[in-house]
Formats: structure tokens, sequence, C-alpha cells
């Protein structure tokens, strides 16, 4: 895995990838690593393609990608060296007893409304599809704790150029989110510029802009 260049001053990157390693899972607040270490919460529906986007930041395989939605049932972090993502269960299509959605309740809402070293929310979505009543509901449940958000678009390779865009357009327009990233995994695409924002609007202003 490739280490990036940084300027320990000026905190730029160099374009690569970041350098992530596995560092822990947790079932709840308890089981979370005990620091203040700056955090990104990815979350998004199970066939988003979170663990892709990991991936792709990393370019690695990192991140176990299965083909069956709603497999990850853990907090997942993964340790880079400016900042940390969290990996989180998937909503939506994950097929699930009652009890396992009381449980997924009991672990992700304590999570986003009291984990203190949070500086951002990443929404991962299939550009394909549209802004729906999930991802709207998470963004107002969310959004008394005025938490930065932005959407990474999977699978933009399934579009063409000129669809991307339009798809860009809509779901900004359906969403509200000022910041959106097209990402490929196949190609990647869209994971250095994705790193860069959130290193430079989320990482570093939560530090104070050093």
């Amino acid at each position: 895995m490739n280490k990036p260049k940084e300027s320990q001053k000026s905190g730029q990157r160099s374009g690569r990838p970041i350098e992530l390693k596995f560092l822990t899972s947790a079932v709840d607040m308890q089981g979370c690593p005990a620091d203040d270490f700056p955090e990104v919460a990815i979350v998004g529906r199970s066939n988003a393609g979170k663990s892709s986007l990991i991936n792709g930041l990393s370019n690695s395989k990192i991140a176990m990608v299965s083909s069956t939605p709603g497999k990850t049932r853990l907090l997942n972090f993964y340790q880079g060296r400016q900042f940390r993502l969290v990996d989180m269960p998937g909503y939506g299509f994950a097929q699930r007893s009652g009890g396992e959605q009381r449980d997924w309740q009991s672990m992700i809402e304590p999570f986003l409304a009291l984990r203190g070293n949070l500086v951002g929310l990443l929404l991962v979505m299939d550009v394909r599809r549209d802004w729906s009543v999930d991802e709207e509901n998470l963004l107002r449940w969310i959004s008394p704790r005025q938490l930065p958000v932005a959407a990474a678009l999977t699978k933009a390779d399934k579009l063409s150029r000129s669809m991307m865009m339009k798809r860009q357009q809509m779901i900004r327009k359906q969403s509200g989110l000022q910041f959106l990233f097209p990402t490929s995994a196949l190609k990647k695409q869209g994971f250095v510029e994705l790193e860069e924002f959130v290193f430079r609007d989320w990482v570093r202003r939560a530090r104070g802009g050093e």
C-alpha cells in the first residue's frame, strides 16, 4: 500500500491513496476506541458500496466486499494517519429480524448522537438510485447535531458522463447537499478528491486548521 507524502506544517496531500489499517470492531459505545482521534462515519444502504469505497480510498482490499447485502453487523474502525473511518451497518435492504433491527438502532443512534470526535458523516449511495425517505430521515435525525454531511456517489462507471452529471444535479436537488463526489471502484476514480475534501474541510477544521 502506498504511503502518502504529507507536509507536517501545511497538511497538504500528495494525491495518493490514504494508508488505512483495520483497527477494531465494536457493538456499542463501550467497545469504541477511547480517544479523541478524528473520525468520519460512513453510512448508506446495505448495497450502496461502502466497503468498495473504503477499499478505493486506501487502494487496497482492507474491507470485505460481500455479495450479501446487510452482512456488516458491527462498527468497523479503519485507522489512518490523520483520521479514522468508521464503517457502519447498512440500512434499507438488509434482511434483519425485529431483534436485529433494534440492535442496529441501539448501536447506530448513540454513536452518531454522542460520539464526540466525529468530524463528518459520509453518506454512500448508488448514483443510479434516487434520494429516498431513508436518506431524508437520516439527515433530519442528525441535523440537531450540525454534523457536516457529504455524499459519495458510487458506481459512476455505470453511467455516461452526461448522465452522471444529470444524476448528480438531481441528487443535489433532492437532498439539498452541497458536496457530492462521484466515485468508481472499477475505474479507481474520485477517491483522491473525496479524501482531500474530508481532510481539508472536516479534519483540519476540527483541529483548528492546523
